[in-house]
C-alpha cells in the first residue's frame, strides 16, 4: 500500500512536489479552481492551452486569483517556477444608485462622500468598539451603523448570501479599521491598506505554474474518489476501481471528506458559500473603469463583485485586441448558501441579465464569450465558538487522513500560504509515506 495526495490544487501540486506521493485529480487537467483556461471569441469550447494564434481570451475557473502575501522563500519558488509580475492593487466600491466610485477601503476614502454622510461616519468611528459575537455585530461595531447600512451590511448579504447575520466575524485584515487613517481620508490621500496592497501574477498564467508543477509530480488524472473507507483504508473511485492505502494528505474540503469517509462528529456542521463565476470576453464599453474589481452592494442583477482581469494585465485578452486596449476580460461573482443548486435555466437567465446590466453600465457592448462556473465550495465560514472544524479535523486524523490547505482545512488563505502548506505537508510525508 502506498500513501495519496487527494486534489491536484495548488495546494496538491505543492504537496505532491515536496513528498513524491502520488496525487488523484478527478479532472484532466492540474490547478483546480486556480487553473486558467482559454475561449475564442465566439465559441464555447475551454480550451486548456493558448491557441497557436494567440487569439483568445484567458480566464480563470474561479474567477481572479491574485497572489499577495506570503513567505519570500515562497515566492522565490514561484519566480523560479514560472516568472510574475508585480502589480499594485486598484479596486473600489461601486455604488450603482449614485454612479459613484469609492476607492477601497471604502473607510479610508470618505472625501468620495458627501459631507453629511462624512461627518456622521467620523462621529460614529470615534467611539469605543464594543462586544461581538456575529459578524454583523462585528461590522456595527468597527464601521457605524451609517457605513453598514450604505455598504457593509449590502455587501456582505450578497458575499455570504444573507449568512453575515449569523457567522462569525472572519478575515478582518481584508479591511483594517484605523482611526488615523479614516480621518486622513476624509480630507486628504491616505496610504494603501490590506492585504494585496500589491500582488504577483505568473507571465503567461496560472495555468503555467499549475503545469510546471504538475511536471514534477506523479499525477494521475481523471481520478474522483466517490467513497473512503476509512476502516479498511480502501479509495472507491467512481470509475469502479479501488485503491488501498496508508495515510492520505487531502486537500478537498473538510465538508465532503467528512461525507466521503461517513464519520460524525457531535458539533454542528459549519457553513459555506457556493457562487457561480460567470467568465465574460466583450468589446469594452465607453464607461468601463480601469479598476482591477469592483465591490459591488446593489447590482440589480444579485453579483457581488466584478473583477476585470485585463485591466490587469492585457495578456488576458485575445492578442488581436491587446494594443487598442479595445475588449475586456471579466470575472463576476455571485454567492449563494451551500447546498442550494441552480438549474440550468436559471444559470442562462442569470448571464443574460449580467451581460445586460454591465452593458446598462457602459462596461461592455457585444458579449463574445459568457462562460459561466458553479463552484460547490467557494467560501468556508464558521459559527461563532464553533468546534466543528476543530473536531472533524482531528477525527480524521484519527484515521490517518490529514486536511492541507484553504478547503481542507476550512480557513481563508491565498495561494502564495496555501503553496507553503502543501510543501510542509509534502516534506512530513517524504521519508514516511
Amino acid at each position: 500500500m502506498t500513501s495519496y495526495i487527494l486534489g491536484g490544487g495548488i495546494t496538491g501540486l505543492a504537496a505532491g512536489l515536496s513528498s513524491g506521493l502520488p496525487v488523484l485529480e478527478a479532472a484532466p487537467e492540474p490547478g483546480g479552481i486556480c487553473s486558467s483556461y482559454y475561449v475564442k471569441p465566439g465559441s464555447n469550447q475551454r480550451l486548456a492551452h493558448a491557441p497557436s494564434d494567440d487569439g483568445a481570451y484567458r480566464f480563470e475557473l474561479g474567477g481572479g486569483h491574485w497572489i499577495f502575501g506570503g513567505d519570500a522563500t515562497v515566492l522565490h519558488f514561484l519566480k523560479t517556477l514560472a516568472p510574475v509580475k508585480t502589480y499594485y492593487r486598484q479596486s473600489s466600491v461601486y455604488f450603482r444608485a449614485d454612479d459613484l466610485y469609492v476607492p477601497y477601503p471604502l473607510q479610508n476614502h470618505l472625501r468620495f462622500m458627501d459631507r453629511a454622510t462624512v461627518g456622521q461616519v467620523l462621529k460614529e468611528l470615534a467611539k469605543q468598539p464594543g462586544t461581538f459575537q456575529t459578524m454583523e455585530e462585528w461590522m456595527l461595531q468597527y464601521f457605524g451603523p451609517t457605513l453598514c447600512e450604505k455598504f457593509f451590511y449590502p455587501f456582505h448579504d450578497l458575499y455570504t448570501a444573507g449568512l453575515y447575520k449569523t457567522i462569525a466575524p472572519q478575515d478582518a485584515y481584508k479591511s483594517p479599521v484605523s482611526l488615523a487613517h479614516v480621518i486622513q481620508g476624509a480630507f486628504d490621500e491616505a496610504p494603501a491598506v490590506g492585504y494585496n496592497v500589491s500582488f504577483v501574477y505568473p507571465a503567461e498564467g496560472l495555468n503555467a505554474l499549475a503545469h510546471r508543477m504538475a511536471s514534477l509530480c506523479d499525477m494521475r488524472y481523471n481520478k474522483r474518489v466517490s467513497q473512503i473507507d476509512v476502516e479498511g483504508k480502501e479509495l472507491h473511485m467512481t470509475d469502479g476501481s479501488v485503491l488501498p492505502y496508508t495515510t492520505l494528505i487531502s486537500t478537498l474540503p473538510l465538508n465532503k471528506m467528512m461525507e466521503m469517509t461517513g464519520l460524525h462528529v457531535s458539533a454542528q456542521e459549519d457553513p459555506y458559500t457556493s457562487v457561480l463565476v460567470l467568465n465574460i470576453g466583450a468589446l469594452r464599453g465607453p464607461k468601463c473603469p480601469d479598476d482591477h474589481w469592483l465591490y459591488n452592494p446593489d447590482a440589480t442583477s444579485g453579483f457581488h463583485r466584478v473583477g476585470f482581469y485585463s485591466n490587469v494585465d492585457r495578456s488576458f485578452l485575445p492578442a488581436s485586441a491587446r494594443p487598442g486596449n479595445e475588449a475586456v476580460s471579466i470575472y463576476v461573482e455571485r454567492a449563494f448558501v451551500g447546498g442550494e443548486t441552480l438549474t440550468q435555466q436559471e444559470v442562462d437567465d442569470y448571464s443574460k441579465a449580467v451581460v445586460q446590466e454591465l452593458q446598462d453600465w457602459g462596461y461592455i457592448t457585444d458579449a463574445e464569450v459568457v462562460d459561466p462556473t458553479w463552484i460547490d465550495v467557494a467560501y468556508t465560514w464558521s459559527y461563532p465558538n464553533s468546534r466543528w472544524k476543530q473536531q472533524a479535523i482531528q477525527k480524521l486524523e484519527d484515521h490517518s487522513v490529514y486536511q492541507v490547505g484553504r478547503y481542507g482545512r476550512w480557513i481563508f488563505q491565498g495561494i502564495a500560504d496555501s503553496i507553503r502548506d502543501g510543501f510542509f505537508a509534502g516534506s512530513s510525508f517524504k521519508y514516511t509515506g
